[in-house]
């Protein structure tokens, strides 16, 4: 292991395969490609958010809609692959975005089993984990993300996972909720091939898995008001007038884990 700090973040990082500690995989042969993705995922804890709508309000589904054998589909933005299965999302870029953002998503948003958004404390044990791939990519799209939630007015992401059409793989870690962005790339896989991430929140610590290479990010104090959720999916990181450019983001497996 070796260590470095970049501002106030410390960096370790490992080299390692593909066998990573506490992620579900998922192959083609367990997912059912005649089901709707709520079918083969458990969607239960997710709120979908759709680059439709009005201007400034999105479109989403909520979980009760999503998750089950007869769950939401959408054959132009969130489907399930009718060759291997996976939940595949599609984000153009022109399309509606939130207040807040200038690029439009298909991506899921974390909530909890009653319903209700889920708004989570830096305290105990929180990880995301994904097998996926990406096909095609503009420039840049976020697969996941550990977004602020309530405890002040910051709408700011704690941080956002990159991949780009080159196949590098990079971390933006936010610097304080006022913003500023530091990125880190954390590895690089071809254009179609599946990789996974473990992303890992505990305590004041950021642990990211992928495929194999562990890095680990303090988070700065300035976060501890804040609760946190995660999101992933295709949050389509460049803009234009064109609906056929944008990003397509399929997922093998997908797990949400609280202790």
């Amino acid at each position: 292991m070796r260590k470095r700090t970049l501002l106030a973040l410390a960096v370790s990082v490992v080299v390692g395969g593909l066998g990573v500690a506490g992620i579900t995989t998922a192959s083609a042969a367990t997912l059912d490609p005649a089901l709707p993705p709520g079918g083969n995922f458990d969607l239960s804890v997710w709120q979908l958010q759709l680059p439709t709508g009005s201007p400034g309000k999105p479109d989403t589904i909520q979980p009760a809609r999503l998750k089950g054998a007869n769950g939401y589909s959408n054959p132009a933005y969130f489907w399930t692959d009718s060759n291997d299965g996976s939940m595949t999302f599609w984000a153009p870029e022109k399309g509606v975005t939130t207040p807040n953002s200038h690029y439009a998503r298909s991506e899921l948003r974390e909530m909890n089993a009653n319903g209700s958004a889920a708004d989570w404390t830096l305290a105990g044990n929180h990880t995301l984990s994904a097998q996926l791939r990406i096909p095609s990519v503009t420039k840049n799209v976020c697969v996941g993300q550990v977004h602020l939630g309530s405890g002040g007015s910051s709408t700011k992401p704690l941080l956002e996972l990159y991949y780009r059409p080159n196949g590098d793989i990079h971390l933006g870690t936010e610097n304080s909720p006022d913003g500023g962005q530091t990125l880190h790339k954390v590895g690089n896989v071809a254009l179609g091939v599946k990789w996974t991430y473990v992303i890992n929140v505990t305590g004041n610590t950021v642990n990211l898995t992928v495929n194999g290479t562990r890095t680990s990010y303090a988070i700065p104090s300035s976060f501890n008001p804040y609760r946190q959720y995660f999101k992933a999916g295709s949050y389509n990181q460049s803009s234009s007038d064109s609906t056929s450019n944008g990003a397509k983001v399929k997922f093998y497996s997908l797990t949400v884990k609280h202790s």
